[in-house]
């Protein structure tokens, strides 16, 4: 999913992908270091996380993020 939703950000140019490593692209949002990271990473973002979406805060679902 992750390199699918990397093309779709870069309009399909490959070379985002070849050259940034999976957890710079779309770093887990449960660790401090994937926290910064994704702070970091430019908009649109790319997050990832291992948690089921009933675990999500209630915030989330009433942001403009994708599930």
């Amino acid at each position: 999913m992750l390199e699918i939703l990397s093309l779709i950000r870069q309009d399909g140019d490959p070379r985002w992908c070849r050259s940034v490593p999976n957890w710079d692209r779309g770093p887990w949002l449960e660790t401090l270091l994937g926290l910064r990271r994704a702070r970091a990473n430019a908009r649109p973002r790319i997050i990832s996380s291992p948690l089921p979406v009933h675990m999500f805060p209630k915030a989330f679902f009433g942001s403009k993020a994708k599930v």
